[in-house]
């Protein structure tokens, strides 16, 4: 907070030395030198620390990823610079308006700049940490995956000691199995353990309370891990209701800022992108035309965001009579009989002209207009085909959460070299750690990776 309030009087200060000096522009009145009010002096950095304060800029738990404090910052930033708008209207309108621009853009440069520095040098060279020994009590699946989680992040200061579990079975996991559930006390003083980690499945949770009495006039911080985030669409949150904590399972991909900064994000870079594009769009309409019978777009049912049916748009690339050879590029998973579609280079029903499309993905370029429609976004998991959603099992159905894209993360990293409907894990991910920056990241590189033609046929 010192260092925000202290940055933030110094780009005022900077503002108003260099606003002199600032070169013609329109609507720029030279000045000889600006005299400012001292109380605003007093004021902005206190507006700035009190909005950022109250939209979670200084929560750990929120700002833990760059990503996600530096998408906090914007919005607080905005919020702070509209309310310091409405302060000058209501009693400094003499402040210029191009000072306030030039006060603005310092500001986001040094409340953003010296937080990537901050955390820079901590990746080159992070002081040692506390060290805190974790037990984990649970050897199970959620067991497991907490430990590989506190494993990689080893310089947060947490030291896996190992795990209690009541099946010996599991010993072959990484951390050694020091003991039952039931010896717990014995091992958190044998082993100085800080801190204990409770995942245990569903079925066991009625020896939680007999581990808290256990544990509870020990020195040790005791924590749990529900065994229903699997169950979660998205990831699950935990909110106070009058002082009980409950697990939302429910909680929306996409919160309403988020939802609104895709949707503007898309219908401006969707729309220059579509008029830039035009002249091509035409020429691959004539080439169609001239390579075989059948209409230049090709409309095709799709599930889109949260279950929804639409009509995809792409330009024809295969035969009239695709459909009726369908059977020839399925095949049967001999593990569960499920229909494994996966697309393949040496595809009958593709034409020509067809082909080419699909080795630069130029077939996909109609699909601008189902993200101007609302149908699509220009980055998010690919919609699926019906019949194969109908395959599903319960957790791949999770990709449908957000709504669906012409690329995304699946598409950049193996297209199609991965099954369509087997490898959703790709598309969770991006679900599950979505923010605007990381659209950006793969529009930038989904050029790439189409002039590579890895994948694409």
């Amino acid at each position: 907070m010192v260092v925000d309030a202290s940055l933030t009087f110094l780009a005022l200060y900077l503002a108003v030395i260099i606003r002199p000096f600032l070169p013609e522009f329109p609507y720029l009145v030279p000045v000889s030198q600006i005299t400012l009010a001292q109380i605003l002096y007093l004021i902005v950095p206190s507006v700035w620390v009190l909005t950022f304060l109250l939209s979670s800029v200084y929560d750990p738990n929120r700002i833990y990823k760059i990503t996600d404090e530096v998408q906090t910052i914007v919005i607080a930033q905005a919020v702070a610079s509209l309310i310091f708008a409405g302060i000058l209207y209501l009693g400094f309108r003499e402040f210029s308006r191009w000072l306030f621009a030039t006060f603005f853009v310092f500001n986001t440069v040094f409340v953003l700049g010296w937080r990537i520095l901050i955390r820079g040098i901590f990746r080159l060279w992070q002081p040692p940490s506390r060290r805190r020994r974790v037990l984990i009590i649970g050897a199970g699946k959620i067991g497991r995956s907490v430990g590989s989680m506190m494993q990689n992040y080893t310089r947060t200061g947490l030291e896996l000691v190992g795990y209690l579990d009541d099946n010996a079975n599991k010993n072959k996991i990484e951390s050694a199995i020091l003991g039952t559930v039931s010896q717990a006390r014995h091992v958190v003083e044998k082993y100085n353990i800080q801190d204990v980690v409770i995942a245990l499945p569903q079925r066991a949770y009625g020896q939680i309370n007999k581990l808290t009495i256990t544990l509870h006039d020990l020195p040790v911080h005791v924590r749990v891990v529900p065994d229903y985030f699997s169950l979660a669409l998205y990831r699950a949150s935990v909110n106070d209701f009058g002082g009980i904590p409950m697990i939302n399972l429910r909680d929306p991909a996409l919160n309403d800022v988020q939802r609104l900064v895709k949707r503007l994000f898309d219908l401006v870079v969707g729309s220059f992108v579509l008029l830039v594009l035009t002249p091509i769009l035409l020429l691959i309409s004539l080439l169609i035309i001239l390579d075989s019978k059948g209409s230049v777009i090709f409309r095709q049912e799709r599930i889109g965001e949260n279950g929804r049916i639409f009509r995809m748009f792409k330009f024809r690339t295969m035969v009239l009579d695709a459909d009726s050879h369908r059977d020839e590029i399925t095949e049967i998973n001999p593990s569960n009989g499920r229909i494994l579609f996966k697309k393949r280079p040496d595809d009958p029903r593709v034409t020509r002209v067809g082909r080419f499309l699909r080795r630069t993905s130029l077939d996909e370029l109609p699909q601008l207009f189902n993200v101007l429609l609302g149908d699509m976004s220009l980055v998010g998991p690919r919609p699926e085909l019906p019949w194969l959603v109908d395959q599903y099992e319960p957790w791949q159905r999770k990709r449908f959460a957000v709504p669906q894209g012409m690329t995304g993360w699946w598409q950049v990293n193996g297209r199609s070299d991965k099954p369509l409907h087997l490898h959703t894990e790709d598309d969770i991910y991006y679900v599950q750690n979505y923010s605007i920056w990381m659209d950006i990241y793969i529009l930038l590189k989904t050029p790439w990776v189409v002039l590579r033609g890895k994948g694409a046929y």
